[in-house]
């Protein structure tokens, strides 16, 4: 089955289901893959969760059934899967701009998040290299935090920004003094790992440095990365978060590899003295396996 088919599945069964309750697990099962690799692909994809992908949704055609027929507030919340009037009307506030009960107004003007469609026209721009690598084992000391897929969109760049400026960040880099690792030839990592086999709305979010037999952990954590296949891809900061939208957006469609269950996903940093961070050279590897029969 292509990553083509695998989303349209899933998002053929969120449109005719909008009427119940759903969860990305089951989402997920449906597109035949893990959570993990799932949430990647759609927020990739589409710039948005799936789980506010359904919010949206559920909240377009709540305000159309307000607008054209005689049904109570509560009946249309309970319909679209709110337990209470209240939550209903903050989220339909946050989407709408208006109370439910205001869209009856002659002047009411309402938004609408319209379906998504599989595949999208290429919006890259450009063609990206990659090779295909083969890395062994290495360890990664640093900081680690679990998130949630919608919590680390939220809030992993303020997490992280907290912790650069703090001293346990500084006393981490003095343990190589921005030397890069053997295996990595990075002199900074972050690592993202799956949790349970991907199966779960969670993954473990590493920061850190690689680390060498010489190496103190100043107690800091040390975190294993297992042999592995990994596509390459470099670009710089500024286009990081693109780059990483074009590999689980189109790449992986385009090409048919799938990604390597629970193996992490490697980000490498290449600071350029005196240069702007929006400068800094960045090295994504996905850990990946054969191409698709």
């Amino acid at each position: 089955m292509t990553w083509s088919q695998r989303m349209n599945l899933a998002i053929e069964y969120i449109e005719s289901n909008l009427e119940s309750t759903l969860n990305v697990e089951h989402i997920a099962r449906v597109a035949c893959c893990s959570q993990y690799h799932f949430h990647r692909m759609f927020f990739a994809c589409f710039k948005v969760t799936c789980a506010e992908y359904v919010r949206r949704r559920k909240l377009t055609l709540a305000a159309v059934e307000l607008m054209s027929t005689n049904k109570s507030v509560l009946d249309v919340a309970l319909k679209y899967g709110y337990e209470s009037p209240n939550a209903f009307a903050r989220a339909f506030r946050k989407m709408h701009g208006m109370n439910p009960s205001q869209t009856r107004r002659s002047s009411a003007t309402l938004s609408t998040y319209d379906r998504v469609f599989f595949p999208l026209k290429n919006q890259s721009g450009e063609n990206m290299n990659y090779k295909i690598i083969t890395i062994s084992e290495f360890q990664i000391l640093g900081k680690s935090k679990d998130f949630a897929f919608e919590e680390f969109v939220k809030n992993g760049s303020k997490f992280w920004k907290e912790y650069v400026n703090s001293e346990d960040y500084l006393k981490l880099g003095d343990l190589q003094q921005g030397r890069p690792g053997p295996k990595t030839n990075a002199p900074l990592l972050s690592a993202y790992f799956p949790k349970e086999d991907g199966n779960r709305n969670e993954f473990i979010d590493v920061l850190g440095i690689e680390a060498t037999n010489a190496s103190e952990t100043n107690g800091h954590e040390i975190h294993s990365v297992p042999s592995a296949t990994y596509a390459e891809f470099y670009c710089t900061y500024k286009t990081s978060m693109r780059t990483n939208r074009y590999i689980y957006g189109e790449w992986f469609a385009a090409t048919g590899y799938e990604r390597d269950g629970n193996k992490p996903d490697i980000v490498s940093y290449f600071p350029i003295p005196f240069r702007p961070m929006n400068e800094m050279r960045i090295r994504w590897w996905v850990p990946v396996v054969g191409k698709q029969k």
